[in-house]
């Protein structure tokens, strides 16, 4: 399991206030992606912290159920805390496979409940493989790994430039092309940021 962080009390939250059930908001650790919504009661919340992967209880069935007990699509538990008022629940996990029960990543297909850097991402890979002349992104990929390569170098370069003059306009600008390229970069490598992400958290593991 992925560097495990709970702090939780159980006892402290207000589990009277919605007839024992707190709403869980589950969220993709390494995107930030909300990925659905559940409802845990103290049972439910004990099996999630002693076996480490997300168990609801349902409302339908009336019973506890583990996410992906039949599907295998389970979600392992890497943090979770409550809200100010101690009746919710923010639940971070690592997804293994799709958690919408209609196969898809998260149960809010549109992007609404994503990160702007994932829905950036998304409409570069859109951009993959289509015309030259469509966008700049689609003749970067269209150029190859050399000269997306070769943009990351410059983007860096003058990121550094701007941040060596204290232009802090500059820097932010210089620093978001550097993004940008790196994404597309990633993406011609078959990768992702959520592949970074997992690396500056494993490293961060190894560190403590």
């Amino acid at each position: 399991m992925t560097n495990l962080t709970v702090t939780l009390d159980p006892s402290k939250l207000d589990w009277q206030k919605q007839d024992g059930l707190l709403p869980a908001v589950i969220q993709h650790h390494l995107t930030g992606k909300v990925l659905m919504l559940g409802y845990m009661n103290p049972e439910a919340l004990e099996k999630t912290l002693a076996t480490g992967l997300v168990t609801f209880y349902s409302r339908s069935k009336q019973r506890l159920w583990t996410k992906g007990e039949q599907s295998g699509h389970t979600l392992d538990l890497i943090a979770i805390d409550k809200d100010c008022d101690n009746d919710s629940l923010l639940v971070q996990v690592i997804p293994n496979g799709p958690t919408c029960h209609l196969q898809r990543e998260s149960c809010w297909p549109d992007g609404n409940a994503h990160p702007f850097i994932d829905n950036l991402t998304q409409l570069i890979i859109s951009r993959k493989g289509q015309d030259a002349d469509s966008s700049y992104t689609a003749s970067l990929f269209e150029r190859g790994t050399k000269r997306i390569a070769q943009k990351v170098g410059e983007e860096g370069l003058e990121t550094a430039l701007a941040a060596a003059t204290h232009d802090k306009e500059e820097l932010i600008n210089e620093a978001s092309d550097l993004m940008y390229h790196l994404i597309v970069l990633l993406e011609d490598q078959g990768l992702s940021m959520a592949d970074i992400n997992q690396n500056l958290l494993d490293r961060h593991a190894k560190a403590k």
